[in-house]
């Protein structure tokens, strides 16, 4: 990922508290040398020294195939809010732009036993149900239920390398970088008004 200067966050504690927050990500192989792509809830974890992408595909989806092997390299990709950016909130004339955080995640991945997938899955349904009125949480559900594993393949990513662009007018002055965030929080989109909080809290 092309990431100038002003933009480039290399602070891993940074980058993860990111993925754990826009944990949505988009998973990239190749098969014959074609790219493929699946976009999946995904969860990070620690082991030992080293991290791990988590996730799982449907039994049916071509890209496990791409897996098998234990040897391919995966991209992940996740993005934070962006927006347009005007160049009318400028207060010398400029160029418009787009402002967004984006993460690139290098690695090598596996296929999970079903022992592990059944772990991961209880930790992932622990995270969105824990504080619901009724949590659907693993140990609740029916036999039955409990099934359905069978139709979805689990897998981890050893992460190798990791990229970070946060786009967020670092390079403009204060008053066009503080113009920015108010003319943001004018706009009706949810994104804008997401990436005008981000860059409030990056002062």
């Amino acid at each position: 990922m092309y990431i100038p200067k002003h933009f480039k966050v290399t602070d891993f504690d940074e980058i993860r508290e990111f993925i754990q927050n826009n944990s949505f990500g988009t998973i990239v192989t190749t098969k014959q040398g074609k790219p493929i792509a699946t976009h999946l809830p995904l969860e990070l974890h620690k082991q030992g020294d080293d991290y791990y992408i988590t996730g799982h595909f449907a039994y049916a989806n071509p890209q496990v195939e791409t897996l098998e092997d234990d040897s391919e390299n995966v991209l992940v990709m996740y993005q934070g809010p962006h927006a347009y950016i005007s160049s009318s909130w400028y207060k010398s004339e400029n160029v418009p732009t787009w402002n967004y955080q984006s993460v690139h995640i290098y690695g090598t991945a596996t296929i999970m036993s079903e022992q592990e997938l059944e772990e991961d899955l209880k930790l992932l349904l622990q995270k969105y149900e824990q504080f619901r009125k009724d949590p659907v949480l693993w140990e609740n559900l029916s036999s039955q239920t409990k099934k359905q594993i069978k139709g979805i393949v689990g897998f981890k990513i050893k992460i190798q390398e990791s990229q970070a662009a946060y786009k967020l007018s670092q390079n403009r002055n204060e008053e066009d970088y503080q113009s920015i965030i108010d003319k943001l929080y004018e706009e009706k989109d949810l994104n804008s008004k997401a990436l005008a909080e981000v860059m409030k809290n990056r002062k």
